[in-house]
């Protein structure tokens, strides 16, 4: 990684939560109003849409608030794939990204937080339901791109209490399709995340651990300079949902505390700040962009987040959001700014002076069973340090369930074992094995093994 030569410098990351298409229905547009805001008195009609985005029906002074609610940027949804696609034909053409160029000649990089939508019951949205769809449809759309620097990115939604897949909820403990998924990206598809966005901007006591242990760097924090914008917003107030009213909100990035993911501390991820684009709620508009430059004028590197969804126009997001860095430029002459993908921003601005250590890189060696000793793995580190206390153990069986567990710990700091007998599973059950972990700095490393006709090989 090169070191930061000019030390006033601001990272644009823009992160997409890659969800696939979305439909909303008439009722459901109706049913929102009567959920968030209370308004149940104006019938379910395209031309009541209309009077509602003019400001023509009396809403005892929520007229405004409802007009953006309903703004065709936010009721346009692109409910196909055919519709997401034609929008990426335009936006990922090296013309459109080179529209504004960096103060190093670049062109625009888009982040893909992508989510499986899974074990839903309710789906009437029609989501694309399915492990891998999504990922699959963007690293593949990536994949015909000459060297593209856009980055794949993590990005869960936990389940709702009922199994509705268009309700948000906040438990990853009552998740059990988050280690499915994990598993199944690691076996089937190498790889692991290294950053997280933050579903439904949700983060809670047990995430906030989970990220801990795994994922080392998170663009998550909507945190304001008055937060009284979330405590109005009906879907954010009291702490609902997107919870970032103690966080910072001068653009610092800063590593959590062990009790509140909101209060910088010395937890080991890092944790930055990203606002919306033309949304409702906390958009990043000219006063934040200018704040942004201004911190790194006053020489401190500063990360940059900008949050759309890939089922609204993002054209429109991101020539707004191109008009305003703009501005902050030509105000701050002296401030370099850069189209970054995440894993770099991220390094650039905690450490700008460059990385010196090898990225990670462990062994993961079958032992099969002996007199002695039960049939086992071992992971052992070779060069850098894992990041949190273990990798990531994933288990493919015979009968195709897929498995986390923990592994067990030696007296050594840099090695792991797995046995497995009675109290884990049997070795014979066993298809496929995959074991991934990142190092601080987000270089992940996976190795997997193959358990085939008696045999045992990597893959």
């Amino acid at each position: 990684m090169s070191k930061v030569i000019n030390n006033k410098q601001v990272f644009i990351v823009h992160s997409i939560d890659t969800e696939g298409p979305l439909f909303e229905s008439l009722q459901a547009k109706f049913d929102m109003l009567q959920e968030l805001y209370g308004i149940d008195h104006v019938e379910p009609s395209i031309e009541n849409v209309k009077n509602l985005q003019n400001k023509k029906i009396d809403l005892a002074g929520q007229e405004d608030e409802i007009a953006l609610f309903l703004s065709n940027q936010r009721i346009r949804y692109n409910d196909s794939w055919d519709k997401i696609d034609s929008m990426l034909d335009i936006i990922m053409t090296t013309d459109y990204r080179n529209q504004l160029l960096d103060s190093y000649g670049s062109g625009w990089v888009f982040n893909w937080h992508c989510v499986d939508h899974v074990g839903y019951d309710n789906n009437p949205r029609r989501r694309d339901m399915g492990y891998h769809n999504i990922f699959d449809h963007y690293r593949d759309f990536i994949r015909t791109q000459d060297n593209s620097p856009d980055g794949v990115h993590w990005h869960f939604h936990p389940m709702s209490t009922y199994k509705d897949a268009h309700y948000c909820a906040t438990s990853y403990i009552n998740s059990p399709e988050l280690y499915q998924i994990l598993c199944r990206r690691i076996i089937e598809r190498n790889w692991f995340p290294s950053v997280n966005r933050a579903g439904f901007h949700v983060e809670r006591p047990d995430s906030h651990a989970f990220l801990e242990q795994w994922i080392p760097f998170d663009i998550s924090n909507i945190a304001l300079d008055d937060n009284s914008e979330l405590q109005n917003s009906a879907s954010l107030r009291d702490g609902r949902l997107g919870d970032w009213r103690l966080a910072p909100s001068d653009w610092s990035h800063y590593q959590p505390s062990h009790d509140n993911y909101q209060i910088p501390g010395n937890c080991r991820r890092w944790i930055a700040r990203c606002l919306f684009l033309l949304n409702r709620v906390v958009n990043f508009d000219q006063h934040e962009s200018d704040k942004a430059f201004f911190r790194a004028n006053g020489g401190q590197p500063t990360i940059v987040g900008i949050v759309s969804h890939d089922f609204r126009d993002m054209e429109l997001e991101i020539n707004h959001a191109r008009e305003i860095i703009a501005n902050s430029s030509e105000r701050y002459p002296n401030v370099d700014f850069k189209f970054c993908e995440a894993v770099e921003a991220f390094r650039l601005a905690i450490w700008p002076e460059g990385i010196s250590d090898e990225p990670l890189d462990f062994e993961l060696t079958f032992h099969p069973k002996s007199s002695s000793n039960d049939a086992h793995i071992e992971v052992t580190t070779k060069k850098g340090d894992v990041f949190g206390p273990q990798p990531f153990l994933s288990i493919k069986t015979k009968s195709n369930r897929f498995i986390h567990d923990n592994f067990d710990f030696t007296t050594e700091q840099n090695r792991w074992l797995y046995p497995f007998y009675s109290n884990t599973l049997p070795i014979d059950d066993v298809s496929k094995i995959g074991v991934a972990a990142n190092d601080k700095y987000g270089n992940m490393c996976i190795k997997r093994l193959n358990f085939k006709d008696g045999r045992v090989f990597q893959f």
